[in-house]
């Protein structure tokens, strides 16, 4: 039997997946220990009966590993994937397990801030910057020029994708998409590690597939921003 994920369906088209980052976390896990799902789409905005019955708080996702029990919050479903479906392991050593781990609210203050000169900009580049020390702290040997990173990234762990990677993946897509289309900011090109850490995981399959397409992503962002 299947495992059974509730992800968030995309604003305006409840057909079509949607644009929250710990959703896509939790099928990246899936998708890359290769493990069958059911996905199902909720409309946050109209949250069917069935679904508060399984999640009280109305919070996605929820997972249900065919035991029966719904379980919620990413964190907390992707150690229970890592333990069920130990192969191949996705752990991140202790030591890395933080790492990129305050970009995302640097990248939310940021995105909502309507005062250049409140720090947002300056905080969200610190951490980018951290990113990019450890990433050209921790490098990858390409042994063979034809490969690209598309198979050899240049990830958390070094040279294979773990769960830091999978949780900060999303998170980072989300800040490329939207800080581009609401400011007109991109990542700054000297932070090159980042740049090369992001065409890595983007370019995965699994990512491919579980990304939310842009003009949802956008959509879920702009209440927030307008607020």
């Amino acid at each position: 039997m299947a495992v059974e994920v509730c992800v968030k369906a995309a604003v305006g088209a409840p057909d079509t997946l949607g644009d929250c980052p710990f959703s896509q976390r939790v099928l990246l896990t899936l998708e890359e220990k290769k493990v069958p799902y059911e996905m199902k789409l909720v409309d946050l905005g109209n949250k069917p009966e069935w679904f508060l019955e399984i999640s009280p708080e109305g919070k996605v996702p929820v997972f249900n590993s065919g035991d029966g029990k719904w379980i919620a919050d990413s964190d907390v479903i992707t150690q229970i994937i890592e333990e069920k479906f130990p192969t191949p392991s996705l752990v991140t050593p202790p030591e890395h397990a933080s790492v990129g781990s305050k970009i995302f609210p640097a990248f939310v203050k940021f995105l909502k801030s309507k005062d250049a000169s409140d720090g947002s900009e300056k905080a969200l580049l610190d951490e980018l910057q951290a990113l990019d020390e450890h990433l050209k702290a921790h490098p990858t040997v390409i042994l063979i020029p034809i490969f690209s990173a598309l198979n050899l990234g240049p990830y958390i762990n070094g040279e294979n994708v773990s769960a830091a990677d999978l949780s900060l993946g999303p998170k980072l897509f989300h800040l490329q998409v939207a800080l581009e289309h609401f400011k007109g900011w991109k990542i700054p090109e000297n932070l090159t590690s980042v740049h090369a850490y992001t065409n890595a995981l983007f370019s995965r399959e699994s990512f491919v597939k579980t990304k939310p397409a842009t003009e949802y992503l956008i959509a879920g962002w702009a209440p927030k921003v307008n607020a």
